[in-house]
């Protein structure tokens, strides 16, 4: 296994990383500007109103892209297991 496939390796495993998390990530972060402009105007600051949305939302999106998810890992851990002849050998 040569440096440029270890590379090629990394940069897909961040890849996968990214692409995997970003659904959660902007919806928890859309959900939470909402909820901060709501508190903002209505001055209600209490702690579960901004915390028990988002993890409702990320749950929901979760539930929503789970299977996708999945699919991509397997493809993902099936692409590195082929790599394991290329170290053997």
């Amino acid at each position: 296994m040569t440096e440029e496939m270890v590379i090629d390796l990394f940069s897909e495993t961040i890849k996968i990383i990214l692409f995997l998390s970003a659904p959660m990530l902007l919806g928890g972060l859309l959900i939470g500007l909402i909820i901060a402009i709501f508190q903002a105007t209505t001055q209600i600051q209490e702690a579960t109103l901004a915390f028990v949305p988002k993890i409702v939302v990320v749950f929901v999106i979760m539930i929503l892209t789970g299977s996708w998810m999945i699919n991509s890992l397997v493809q993902f851990t099936n692409d590195v297991f082929g790599l394991i002849d290329l170290i053997i050998y």
